[in-house]
């Protein structure tokens, strides 16, 4: 006797669709929302590249202040391939300011002498030793090669200046973000409901579908709404800005997940690094030393223990006098 079974796939599924030398449009499923908005979001913010971070200006008597031509080289892409491997965080090395483990110099000294001179990111030069041959090299796609214009020189105008390129997230500043936009869609028939769209008159015409329509079938207007289905096909386009290939981005934003996951099944079990919650590398993944994580009030336990119970009692003396919805010693 002969039996008809329909497996479930065993994990997440991709399909590639489309590949371009800096774009990549894939089908994801077999995955919860929850799992594709957060490998969206760790793509856009939390994987690791290199950009200019801080920029010593020696001269500069072009018509562009300093802060704006610093604005404008920090937004140059540069080469973070091996990054993640290679180049240390700066606030992680032991280093006093910089070294070739955490940083890589660039220098740009351009004059013009004559007529109009337009100074491009190929006129930054990579400066002493670095951790491999490509980091930190200002990307360049055009076919000219010159890459991104920086500004533009007039007779006996000069610019002078030396730059540390360091590693960052997007998170920290836009300017470490390793893509120019990620596009994120699905149920393209609107078959859940999750979208109640504005219209006029006629919300097929003023609403058309997208392209991701033609992977899946609309539901039949006279079947039943299914109140507890849910997304599981996601459809991604990842567009890289040219530091890292857009395979490699998709995959250090799985790497960063996993960190992530990892590090929370170890605090929820209490088996942080070296056998106990949380061990350095832990504090830091949860922002310990940052200077904008937030930090509760001594004494918080999830009771208001930290405004409610002092050390000196709710309603008692405090060493300048009286309680602050009292007399002090400032008076009223």
């Amino acid at each position: 006797m002969d039996y008809e079974m329909d497996l479930e796939p065993a994990g997440p599924q991709v399909t590639v669709r489309e590949v371009e030398p800096y774009r990549v449009d894939f089908r994801l499923s077999s995955v919860d929302l929850a799992f594709a908005n957060s490998l969206r979001r760790v793509i856009l913010a939390e994987v690791p590249t290199v950009a200019l971070d801080l920029i010593e200006i020696e001269n500069n008597t072009s018509v562009i202040p300093d802060e704006m031509l610093a604005h404008r080289l920090g937004l140059i892409p540069l080469n973070a391939k091996n990054c993640e491997q290679d180049l240390d965080y700066t606030r992680d090395c032991d280093c006093e300011d910089h070294c070739v483990r955490c940083s890589v110099t660039l220098s740009l000294h351009v004059r013009c002498d004559r007529g109009i001179m337009s100074v491009y990111a190929r006129d930054l030069m990579v400066q002493g030793e670095r951790m491999n041959d490509t980091i930190g090299d200002p990307v360049i796609t055009d076919p000219e090669g010159k890459g991104p214009l920086i500004c533009k020189l007039a007779k006996g105008q000069e610019i002078k200046l030396t730059c540390l390129a360091k590693k960052g997230t997007a998170k920290e500043h836009a300017k470490w973000a390793p893509t120019a936009a990620v596009g994120f869609e699905y149920d393209p028939h609107n078959n859940l409901k999750h979208v109640d769209y504005w219209y006029e008159q006629d919300p097929i015409k003023e609403w058309p579908i997208s392209e991701n329509a033609a992977w899946e079938q609309a539901n039949n207007p006279d079947q039943p709404f299914d109140y507890d289905a849910e997304p599981n096909i996601f459809y991604m386009d990842v567009e890289s800005i040219g530091n890292l290939e857009p395979d490699m981005i998709i995959q250090q934003g799985i790497f960063v997940l996993q960190k992530k996951l990892a590090l929370t099944v170890s605090e929820l079990t209490g088996e942080g690094e070296n056998g106990h919650a949380g061990g350095p590398e832990d504090a830091e993944m949860m922002g310990a030393g940052d200077p904008d994580a937030y930090e509760p009030p001594e004494g918080m336990d999830g009771n208001m223990g930290g405004y409610g119970n002092t050390p000196w009692g709710a309603s008692a003396q405090t060493p300048y006098g009286a309680t602050p919805y009292g007399q002090s010693s400032y008076g009223y």
